[in-house]
Order: structure tokens, then C-alpha cells, then sequence
């Protein structure tokens, strides 16, 4: 990759293939955790995961690109110590551990997002700006929600 254009164009197949591996992991997330409003915020991140999902089906679609996944390695680690919580953990370690690791992801989206976003204004792209101004703010709320989530029940002694 040589171009604005070119890091623009592998980074939307990156983060394609990071939503994708999301709604795989989500499920199994959603029936482990004990805390009911963390579950019930991880069923709902599911469907907006989907949505986000048809809403990058849409970028591609504005600028004449096939939807297509490019393995992220960096979203493969973060589910992996997700998955190794789920093995090794219990009780509230795990309802914590999985919204700690929930939020690595969320954090993880938002620093993707927010370059995807500043990089299509600057390449001109404006419908890909908005619609990636969109999913960048759902996972600014989708990270808030989480912290609340912690603070009010899921990280107590």
C-alpha cells in the first residue's frame, strides 16, 4: 500500500472481517455472562453489529468496491483472550473479564472507525463519511453503555 486511497481501501476489508468475527463471538458471550444487564447489552450489540454490518455493505457499495474480509489479526487476539476468559474464569471474574474484553473490542472499533471516517473526508467520499460517522458514534454509545454497565453492577467485590 502506497496511497491514502490504498490503506483507506484494506482497512474497510479489515474492519468488514472484524464485524464479521464479532457476531460469530457474541452468542457465545451473550450466554455466559451472568449479569443481566450486561447480557441484555451484549444481545443488543449483536443486532447492531448485523446492522453495522449492512451499513458497510453500503461504503463498499459507494465506492464501487465489493464487500470483502481481510483477516484482522487484531480482532482475532481480542476474541481469543475472550475466549480464554470464558475457559478459565467464573462467577463476577467472568461478568468483568468479558466486559473488559468487550470494551478492548469497542475501543478497538472506534480507533478503526474514527481513521476510516477522517480518511474518507479527506479522499472526498462523502457518503462513506456519513455512514462511517454513524457507526463510529454507535460504538462510541455501545463503549459508554459498557462502562455504566460496569460501574453501576458488574464491577462490585
Amino acid at each position: 500500500m502506497k496511497t491514502l486511497a490504498e490503506i483507506f481501501e484494506h482497512t474497510l476489508h479489515d474492519i468488514y472481517y472484524a464485524e464479521n468475527a464479532i457476531v460469530k463471538a457474541l452468542p457465545k458471550v451473550a450466554s455466559a455472562v451472568k449479569d443481566a444487564k450486561l447480557k441484555k447489552a451484549v444481545e443488543e450489540h449483536l443486532e447492531e453489529t448485523k446492522g453495522q454490518i449492512k451499513t458497510l455493505d453500503q461504503v463498499f457499495k459507494s465506492l464501487s468496491l465489493k464487500p470483502k474480509a481481510e483477516k484482522c489479526d487484531a480482532i482475532e487476539g481480542l476474541l481469543k483472550e475472550a475466549d480464554g476468559l470464558l475457559e478459565d474464569a467464573s462467577g463476577t471474574a467472568l461478568n468483568a473479564g468479558l466486559l473488559a474484553a468487550a470494551q478492548a473490542v469497542e475501543h478497538y472499533e472506534i480507533a478503526r472507525y474514527g481513521s476510516l471516517r477522517e480518511w474518507a473526508k479527506t479522499l472526498g467520499h462523502d457518503q462513506a463519511h456519513k455512514l462511517l460517522s454513524e457507526i463510529l458514534d454507535q460504538e462510541k454509545a455501545a463503549n459508554n453503555k459498557l462502562t455504566n454497565i460496569a460501574v453501576e453492577s458488574v464491577n462490585k467485590p
